[in-house]
């Protein structure tokens, strides 16, 4: 349930304030909680985060994309201790930009199973100015 009502409010969030301002409201929501999990149970609990995360993202009835689906997963691991990254990447295919967001913990991919990343060159994580990810 929280995933999907996180997931309604993302997908309005990001329309209303943009992607800097609802990843900081995110940040600060999460970020009381220090990063506890590590290893192997880490990743089995983020995968299980994962798993339930895209059951609500497909029940629900907003089309979410893959930015607001990775804000959240992002987000609900931050909340549980789980120091996952959120990836962004970038490709131009035919003359268009194309971007795609995922999940990482310790280089493991959590919301990806189509292996879609694979395919887009990942900014580093360092923020700009716009508070977009820059390569």
């Amino acid at each position: 349930m929280k995933a999907a009502v996180a997931l309604a409010a993302t997908w309005i969030g990001l329309r209303v304030a943009g992607y800097r301002r609802w990843r900081r409201l995110l940040d600060s929501r999460a970020s009381a909680r220090q990063a506890s999990e590590a290893g192997a149970a880490a990743r089995e609990s983020a995968l299980a985060v994962a798993r339930l995360e895209a059951s609500a993202a497909r029940h629900l009835l907003l089309r979410t994309n893959c930015l607001e689906q990775s804000l959240v997963l992002w987000w609900l691991l931050r909340r549980r201790g789980i120091a996952a990254e959120l990836r962004i990447g970038a490709r131009k295919e035919h003359g268009q930009f194309e971007a795609h967001a995922w999940v990482e913990l310790e280089g493991v991919v959590l919301n990806d199973a189509q292996g879609q990343h694979l395919h887009f060159a990942p900014f580093d994580g360092a923020l700009g100015p716009m508070g977009i990810e820059t390569p």
